[in-house]
């Protein structure tokens, strides 16, 4: 259970609970005192339980409490009292009632996306060969006139469609660029419910956790996570934050995801194969979680601030800047666009 400020509970048999003003996980056959003042997130998996004790105690000091299921789902998230000015939110449903401020912002949560794909796939052209890598050069091309296209139109439909062919073209070349010698490890398309083979369901996992950080980095600033430009609102879905995960799938989940299976960091064993679906075991779980603690905690380079900064920052960091342009601070949003 990594402890650098988020605690990941992988076995879905155990329980938290407060015990003496300390946080205890038990499981069967141990326990583990964590002290909570080194928290700053829980993230349950499977179906780990957390008393009312230890959600009350977390809640009240602003710790969010997130579930996601066994392939990375978001099943809920709990926090404390919502956070910031009021007048912050009352300007993003202004804004969400807006079909201008809405397609406005929808291109640039889109555009951002794309142009992580597009550097991504012009990174992995450099190592390709023969037909491989034609078919990258031309996508890369391809995925820069889908993001010259996005200025053209206020169409909410449209963008949506842009959006959906820029990934595609993403995906495939993903599908050759992810080639580790082992046929079950091989990635051939996207496949989400359920995850057809072990690449997916890495892919889904990871997705489901940085969710989880963004629906709390929106919270954190005084969003409300529901309320989205480029997913409409929708009961149940946290449309903010999933337009602010766009961007970040291929400039953070993606790009681990593939360092993990390529370094054969996780394999064959670390799965089990359910119906048509691949999921991790609980050993699984417990090494993935632990690798992406790992690459959380290193630097990136931020764009607008112009410095590096932990990874962990960095759904906070592009909620605050777009809080900053609902309030109007900012003339437009501007998304992470990962460096090369």
């Amino acid at each position: 259970m990594p402890l650098r400020g988020t605690l990941y509970v992988t076995d879905h048999r155990a329980r938290l609970r407060m015990h003496r003003g300390t946080l205890l996980v038990e499981q069967p056959g141990s326990s583990q005192r964590v002290p909570i003042e080194a928290i700053e997130g829980v993230i349950l998996t499977g179906r780990a339980e957390v008393s009312n004790d230890a959600l009350g105690e977390l809640v009240r000091r602003g710790i969010r409490v997130a579930a996601v299921s066994r392939t990375g789902r978001l099943r809920f998230s709990v926090g404390g009292a919502t956070s910031g000015n009021v007048q912050l939110r009352i300007a993003q449903f202004q804004a969400s009632s807006d079909p201008l401020a809405t397609a406005r912002l929808a291109r640039w949560f889109v555009a951002g996306k794309l142009e992580n794909c597009r550097r991504s796939i012009q990174r992995w052209s450099w190592d390709a060969r023969g037909d491989a890598r034609a078919v990258m050069e031309r996508e890369v091309q391809a995925i820069g006139d889908r993001i010259a296209d996005l200025g053209a139109t206020a169409d909410g439909d449209r963008i949506r469609g842009i959006e959906g062919d820029g990934t595609r073209r993403y995906f495939r070349c993903l599908s050759l660029h992810l080639e580790v010698g082992d046929e079950m490890m091989n990635f051939v398309r996207r496949s989400r419910r359920p995850p057809r083979d072990p690449a997916n369901a890495v892919l889904s996992f990871v997705y489901g956790i940085l969710l989880a950080e963004v629906v709390g980095a929106c919270d954190a600033v005084g969003l409300d996570p529901q309320v989205g430009f480029l997913h409409r609102p929708r009961p149940g879905r946290p449309g903010l934050a999933l337009d602010l995960l766009e961007e970040l799938r291929p400039a953070i989940a993606d790009r681990f995801s593939l360092a993990v299976l390529g370094r054969r960091q996780v394999r064959r064993e670390h799965f089990q194969v359910v119906g048509a679906g691949h999921y991790f075991t609980d050993d699984g779980r417990a090494e993935i979680l632990g690798l992406y603690d790992d690459y959380r905690a290193g630097e990136v380079e931020h764009p607008v601030l112009g410095r590096r900064v932990k990874r962990w920052m960095v759904p906070t960091i592009q909620a605050t800047l777009l809080a900053r342009h609902l309030r109007g601070d900012l003339p437009v949003y501007p998304p992470f666009v990962a460096a090369a």
